[in-house]
């Protein structure tokens, strides 16, 4: 590739489209894209010298030297069939990705929760101690207004994504695994192996010199670990790693916690973001960036500074001792996560969650139902469904609220609609109230206006 060159973006609104494109603006590209909608994002594309389209129609693709589309996009779009036929060339989002992950020290975040705020951490990290990163995020970083930037530096940071195996695309300097889950099971066969196998290969193709870090809490991630082809760092703070955890303090919207590596104390931690899983989160950006090179200190000052992404754990407002707060938990260890963040706020929990898709709700019913015990009070809306996917018979959010009662919340009540939710608690919040909306759809609409309201 070369700078001379035209490329043109399919549904270039989404997050992880919208960041190659900002990167590839800054790069020298020629970057032309389009979506149905307009919105935030596609308008800080315009403003930086994107040509945008709204709507699809072959025309938007000439001239074009390349064409880059997303998982989302239908086989048959007008669009990408036209590239086909021109004989441009026509790239998945995630083979575009890898070109500038591996033409670099790509830092690749994977796992089943928790990449975007912990490719996030390490990108502000990375800036704040003057690595000037290339960042390519799937959320934006709220400290820097923005999910992507082209750096003059060694490194690129990104998520690899394992839902539909596009992490196997990745050659990185630093492969990282959170945590694995079930998840996504749809493009594996249903099977959980082939998804866990395919976590073995990505972190198989670090690249020679490299570094695989995982935690080591996590049972699937320590099953896997003598399989693996790279040098390994584990982390972890219950089962003995080479970074450990002490001295955990979770508190209101903040935390902190000790570093040592192989038993030798590092120093303390304080975060500006909530909850055990952020502690995880910190430590495998810690060890990222002392892989980069930057001193303990220097990450230890600049990793204080990082106020979360967007949809994770956003404080969306708060007035009347009432406090909304919104995150994008869309599965059961993130929901339970996220609401245990939640109850350290001293606050009564008002949980509202909107299922995404039929397939995830099937595949997770049972783990659904038990996700929410630690809430005061639970409202499920209808499940949120992407275009063209069908409805499981059986499957609904009156059946998931049904099991929730009997497993573990009895104050769960179905509400169908965000206006429902909206109507119902405008109507009855108290001082001392904490809304958490929840979910990969729309359901922050719902948060956002209850904010407002207050």
């Amino acid at each position: 590739m070369n700078t001379m060159e035209h490329v043109h973006f399919i549904g270039i609104g989404g997050y992880g489209m919208s960041a190659i494109a900002r990167v590839m603006l800054e790069m020298g590209y020629t970057v032309t894209g389009s979506d149905v909608a307009a919105q935030e994002l596609t308008e800080k594309l315009a403003a930086k010298g994107a040509k945008i389209y709204i709507g699809h129609t072959a025309e938007h693709v000439q001239g074009a030297d390349l064409v880059v589309y997303s998982t989302a996009l239908s086989k048959d779009n007008v669009e990408k069939v036209a590239a086909e036929q021109l004989q441009i060339p026509v790239l998945h989002r995630s083979q575009m990705l890898a070109r500038l992950l591996n033409e670099r020290k790509g830092v690749a975040v994977a796992g089943a929760h928790g990449k975007t705020t912990t490719s996030s951490m390490i990108a502000l990290v990375m800036e704040e101690c003057g690595a000037d990163p290339t960042y390519i995020i799937g959320g934006e970083i709220m400290n820097l207004g923005t999910n992507a930037k082209a750096g003059q530096g060694d490194y690129v940071v990104a998520e690899a994504d394992e839902s539909d195996g596009s992490f196997l695309q990745y050659h990185p300097w630093v492969g990282i695994v959170l945590n694995i889950e079930a998840d996504h099971l749809e493009n594996y066969g249903g099977d959980f192996n082939q998804l866990k196998d395919a976590y073995v290969q990505y972190l198989s193709q670090i690249r020679q010199g490299g570094t695989a870090i995982v935690c080591g809490d996590d049972e699937n991630v320590r099953e896997m670990l003598p399989q693996i082809q790279a040098r390994v760092t584990t982390y972890g703070i219950e089962q003995k790693a080479d970074f450990m955890a002490k001295n955990v303090v979770l508190g209101d919207r903040q935390s902190t916690f000790t570093l040592l590596h192989q038993g030798q104390e590092l120093g303390e931690i304080a975060l500006s973001v909530p909850g055990k899983h952020n502690v995880y989160n910190a430590m495998a950006t810690v060890i990222a960036c002392l892989e980069a090179g930057i001193s303990f200190e220097a990450v230890k000052n600049a990793i204080v500074k990082f106020h979360g992404a967007k949809r994770r754990f956003q404080v969306l407002g708060e007035a009347n001792d009432i406090l909304v707060i919104d995150d994008y938990a869309h599965h059961p260890t993130e929901i339970e996560a996220t609401i245990s963040a939640a109850k350290a706020t001293g606050k009564r929990i008002i949980a509202v969650f909107q299922p995404q898709r039929y397939t995830r709700t099937f595949f997770l019913l049972d783990a659904f139902s038990r996700a929410f015990g630690e809430a005061d009070e639970v409202l499920i809306t209808d499940i949120y469904s992407p275009a063209g996917e069908k409805q499981i018979e059986g499957i609904s959010s009156a059946k998931l609220v049904e099991l929730i009662v009997q497993n573990s919340n009895k104050s769960a009540r179905y509400l169908p609609t965000k206006e429902d939710v909206v109507a119902d608690l405008q109507s009855r919040l108290q001082p001392g109230d904490l809304v958490l909306t929840m979910g990969a759809g729309d359901i922050w609409k719902a948060g956002y206006q209850l904010a407002k309201d207050l």
